[in-house]
């Protein structure tokens, strides 16, 4: 299933490495009621140079191409986690979650979603070890996903979350916080507050994305040991990248574009991969070509929309009327 002989201990010192650094992420932010932006670019900053120095041990260990694979599947885990962002705006809107609550929520979310991945990753690797059939079933994923981010932009989701509502209605949920729990006794009764079903929203959303994301990956490299390293180190940033990028990610209007054509190029590559070879250093080009152009394009049209200016999430009312700022 790999590519390269991965031994143990390095299997070991990337453990130790998540571990140590979210120790490090829980003690920073213990007494803290919030975070602020600046803050939260700085962890943003350290978990991006935290996986880049992470392809430096696999280009120590493997080679230039092992590290190029991780390159190209980190870049393509990190772009199409921004998707993710949108939909924690909703749901966390759609819910009133209060600012000082999110990061609670955000942490067993992603906590969360490097089990799922590690699932997803496995049962795709076995996928196609069996079933060469299986990276067209992929690659058509990806051209299907592709089309449904570019017929819509994240930001103009509604308020309110299809699954948030189900969830409401399945579930005993008060519509009360207790502290930071994610259960209350109401009348004799434990019943779940609004941030377990935040929780269970946001966890059953990744587990949807790691349905694109995943095939992505792995139409980069085979090799289970780069995948999914750079799968938990592009993840383990979203917390931070949530709380720096909240209140302005709704202004990144052609990022779904760039989003769409990452998509679009993944699925591709998979289904031509027996009769084309793209190389990794290519693929990470191809990467950094359409995020950054999308990004930039967003930058450069910011303001210069005719008519009224959408107001941004963080001004837009959550449920209950309450204006929130969001923190972690």
């Amino acid at each position: 299933m790999n590519a390269h002989p991965v031994a143990p201990w390095e299997w070991s010192l990337f453990g130790v490495i998540v571990l140590a650094m979210i120790g490090i992420d829980l003690l920073a932010h213990r007494k803290k009621h919030g975070e602020s932006k600046k803050a939260a670019y700085a962890w943003s900053a350290a978990w991006v140079l935290m996986g880049l120095a992470f392809a430096g041990f696999v280009w120590a260990r493997h080679g230039d191409t092992t590290a190029q694979e991780y390159l190209g599947a980190y870049l393509i885990e990190k772009s199409l986690s921004l998707d993710n962002l949108f939909v924690f705006l909703v749901i966390f809107s759609s819910l009133g979650v209060p600012g000082d609550k999110q990061r609670r929520v955000l942490f067993w979310g992603i906590f969360g979603a490097l089990v799922f991945r590690a699932l997803f990753i496995l049962l795709g690797m076995e996928a196609l070890e069996h079933w060469h059939w299986v990276v067209y079933i992929f690659g058509a994923i990806l051209l299907v996903a592709a089309f449904r981010v570019a017929r819509r932009h994240p930001s103009d989701e509604p308020d309110n979350n299809k699954l948030v509502e189900w969830l409401e209605k399945h579930l005993p949920v008060t519509t009360e916080f207790e502290g930071k729990r994610f259960f209350k006794r109401v009348n004799g009764k434990m019943q779940a507050t609004p941030l377990l079903i935040a929780l269970i929203a946001i966890e059953l959303s990744d587990v949807a994305f790691a349905i694109d994301s995943v095939p992505a990956a792995l139409s980069v490299s085979r090799d289970v040991f780069v995948v999914y390293t750079s799968n938990v180190f592009a993840i383990l940033g979203l917390r931070a990248l949530y709380i720096a990028l909240a209140k302005t990610v709704h202004e990144l209007r052609y990022l779904h574009w760039g989003l769409a054509a990452v998509l679009a190029f993944a699925g591709l590559k998979m289904m031509t991969s027996d009769w084309m070879h793209v190389p990794p250093l290519l693929s990470v080009a191809i990467i950094v070509v359409c995020i950054g152009v999308s990004v930039w394009w967003s930058v450069r049209a910011r303001g210069t929309a005719p008519g009224k200016k959408e107001a941004p999430r963080d001004e837009q009312q959550p449920r209950g009327g309450q204006r929130e700022e969001v923190h972690a």
